[in-house]
């Protein structure tokens, strides 16, 4: 009769134990339209055991639905798409600010880490200072490793990467790589 009673004092907290390790990684999708018509979702796991401040930027930009109506305002094919910055929702601003984001922006430093810019990684944009990031991200298309300890990467696409593709060959501007049509996203925790 004591050896069930000590295996069920125990029972509970070996279950809570269980549970912490099988944590699972925060899961976002972004929704895409190009001009009126929907794209698809595309769906992101990230890490914050890799990039705690990038992870934590991203989900409060979440949570105020800063992204919402956003852009993809720079595709390269043989590259990666980036999206995120507020000029390209703001109706005031045009085309030609998108992607310089605004100098009130917080800024999250950089966290290199041991992450490869593989296909499907998404990555925190910058300017020429290496703590620069601010609401600007971008999805590598190919395997970009020469990116690795130079850009933040903090997480990745676990599905949609038909979208990411459809995006990367979206008629584009070649001068300044801007699409076409203007690609936008809504992007919501799961």
């Amino acid at each position: 009769m004591v050896q069930v009673f000590i295996v069920l004092c125990f029972f509970p907290l070996l279950t809570v134990f269980a549970f912490d390790e099988q944590k699972a990684n925060p899961v976002y999708v972004i929704s895409v339209m190009k001009e009126q018509t929907k794209l698809g979702d595309i769906v992101i796991e990230l890490f914050p055991d890799k990039a705690p401040l990038h992870c934590a930027n991203f989900d409060s930009l979440v949570a105020m639905k800063f992204f919402d109506g956003t852009a993809f305002h720079r595709i390269d094919p043989t590259f990666m798409i980036q999206g995120g910055d507020p000029n390209s929702k703001d109706p005031s601003k045009g085309p030609e600010t998108w992607g310089f984001g605004q100098p009130s922006q917080k800024k999250v430093p950089a966290e290199f880490n041991d992450y490869s810019h593989v296909r499907g990684t998404v990555s925190a944009a910058r300017g020429e200072d290496k703590n620069s990031a601010d609401s600007q991200f971008f999805i590598c298309v190919k395997d970009s490793e020469f990116l690795d300890g130079e850009y933040s990467a903090f997480g990745t696409v676990k599905s949609g990467m038909d979208i990411v593709d459809a995006i990367a060959e979206s008629p584009r501007d070649s001068a300044t790589e801007r699409p076409v049509k203007k690609i936008t996203m809504t992007i919501t925790k799961q």
